[in-house]
């Protein structure tokens, strides 16, 4: 029995019309603007981080230091989270944790300072979990700088967001 497709390849959930690659794994195909916020089916949004990335370690960095710089930490989310998808099951907490710190960046940029609040402190307890060997970022200062965000969110997210990148773009080199 196939499973009907989509105008991408994979396959269409019945139930629910989601986007699903072959495998069956959900895929967001929807267009999204550059704080990442999902736009109607169709709409012109920014370009997008494929669903087949697979970066190394210091290529994750780099390029989410980068999308930060472009004050776009959704996508430094999206790149980070690829990452912890396509690395070794003991990098998972490191990864995972940065992706967490962008999303609540992202939170922070669209103005919900709880949520913000909330990932970014997830994000430093997540990073701290890392036991894998030596981490390619300043671990505890990424904990701290996380830490410090959650409890004392910037008026102006530019702020947060260039904290960040620094200790990315700092594990990148």
């Amino acid at each position: 029995m196939s499973r009907p497709q989509n105008d991408l390849g994979g396959a269409v959930d019945g139930r629910q019309g989601r986007d699903r690659d072959p495998l069956g794994r959900p895929r967001s195909a929807r267009p999204r603007d550059a704080l990442g916020r999902p736009l109607p089916r169709g709409a012109p949004g920014v370009e997008r981080v494929p669903d087949d990335y697979a970066p190394s370690a210091g290529q994750a960095l780099a390029d989410a230091a980068g999308y930060l710089d472009q004050g776009r930490p959704f996508h430094a989310h999206e790149v980070l989270e690829a990452r912890w998808k396509t690395g070794p099951a003991a990098e998972r907490p490191l990864w995972q944790g940065l992706a967490q710190i962008c999303v609540g960046l992202t939170h922070l940029q669209r103005g919900n300072a709880r949520g913000a609040s909330t990932l970014l402190a997830r994000g430093a307890a997540r990073t701290a979990e890392y036991v894998a060997g030596r981490p390619p970022v300043n671990l505890p200062e990424v904990i701290h700088v996380a830490g410090d965000l959650a409890a004392h969110p910037p008026a102006d997210p530019a702020t947060a967001i260039a904290r960040v990148a620094d200790l990315l773009r700092a594990g990148a080199s």
